[in-house]
């Protein structure tokens, strides 16, 4: 019979077996964004979205094949129904190891991909089972603020001329020395009105909200606040991110239809009003990672170079953060080209 002192003993070796786990899967992700980056950019600038979609997922989806996780996708590209993309429910991983949630964009900026613009990322977050908001695929209003402000400094319930006035105050300068990211759509033509009328300085972005909301977290981007309405999926990654680094967020789903309302219902979402903030959507310790397709102010695209051996060689440029520990790693990877 073990002693209290043994199985103290255990569960400190248990705790330590699973916090390396843990550790190791913080780099593991990262190998995952780097595939599906590295298959999205053979298609940078071709015009075709759904291609350049597709390889994304695929690459992806064979990556998390080789980690030892029980992994769930909760935010993913759709349902059962529309595989072959990474659905809502489909498990990945090797089906050992620790039981994950995952959320996903293989290629945030499908467009962007097409047409070569800036900004284009492959996008995953991770967390303990349950820890990711189960988020349907329809819009959100969001909006965010990075770290050093009071808590609630931002309230989705309040206009957007009280939100950027409460963070001039909290900075000690005039609301037309702030700047507010958002995603240029007609959508948004009001609040792009109120913002200017106030004297703010407009950050117009063409795609990829879930590097507009990290914007704000980044001091060499000078952006303030990123407001307005985007997808929910992507909101739940830009929340797992500021988890890891810092910043508020709120968001509030949109629903266009009955279907929309219907589909949240059986995700388990019944309060169809709620203000969603920060730990709502991500929790405990989560794990971001992201890798560049194109170049943008977050990452660096992937880059195909030659040795002058005749090696040819993809280049990329990741992120990936850690809530726990409040760790971000900038990494560069060279990867070898049969």
């Amino acid at each position: 019979m073990n002693s209290p002192t043994d199985t103290h003993a255990d569960a400190a070796k248990q705790a330590a077996a699973d916090n390396a786990i843990q550790r190791v899967l913080v780099l593991e992700m990262v190998r995952v964004t780097e595939a599906a980056a590295i298959a999205a950019a053979q298609l940078i600038g071709r015009g075709d979205e759904k291609a350049a979609d597709a390889a994304a997922v695929e690459a992806m989806r064979k990556a998390f094949d080789n980690l030892y996780i029980d992994g769930t996708v909760v935010i993913g590209e759709g349902e059962r129904d529309e595989a072959p993309m990474l659905y809502i429910g489909e498990k990945v991983g090797m089906g050992k190891g620790p039981k994950i949630d995952i959320a996903l964009d293989p290629l945030e900026g499908t467009t962007i991909t097409a047409k070569a613009g800036p900004n284009a990322l492959a996008v995953l977050a991770a967390a303990e089972e349950g820890c990711l908001l189960n988020a349907p695929d329809t819009y959100m209003d969001k909006i965010a603020v990075g770290p050093g402000y009071p808590e609630g400094i931002i309230d989705l319930a309040k206009s957007p001329t009280e939100n950027v006035k409460a963070v001039a105050a909290a900075k000690g300068c005039d609301p037309s020395q702030i700047n507010v990211c958002v995603l240029d759509r007609p959508r948004h033509a009001e609040l792009i009105a109120e913002l200017r009328e106030l004297g703010c300085g407009v950050v117009l972005i063409g795609d990829g909200d879930v590097a507009g909301v990290i914007a704000v977290t980044d001091e060499e981007t000078t952006v303030d606040l990123y407001m307005g309405q985007g997808g929910a999926p992507e909101g739940v990654l830009a929340a797992a991110a500021l988890r890891c680094v810092g910043g508020q967020f709120n968001g509030r789903l949109v629903f266009r239809n009955e279907d929309e309302k219907a589909r949240a219902r059986k995700w388990g979402i019944t309060d169809l009003d709620r203000i969603y903030k920060l730990e709502d959507l991500a929790k405990g310790d989560c794990i971001f990672a992201a890798t560049g397709v194109t170049s943008g102010s977050l990452l660096d695209g992937v880059k195909r170079r030659r040795k002058p051996t005749g090696e040819v060689y993809m280049t990329t440029e990741s992120v990936v953060m850690r809530a726990s520990s409040g760790t971000v790693r900038w990494i560069r990877g060279e990867h070898r080209i049969a």
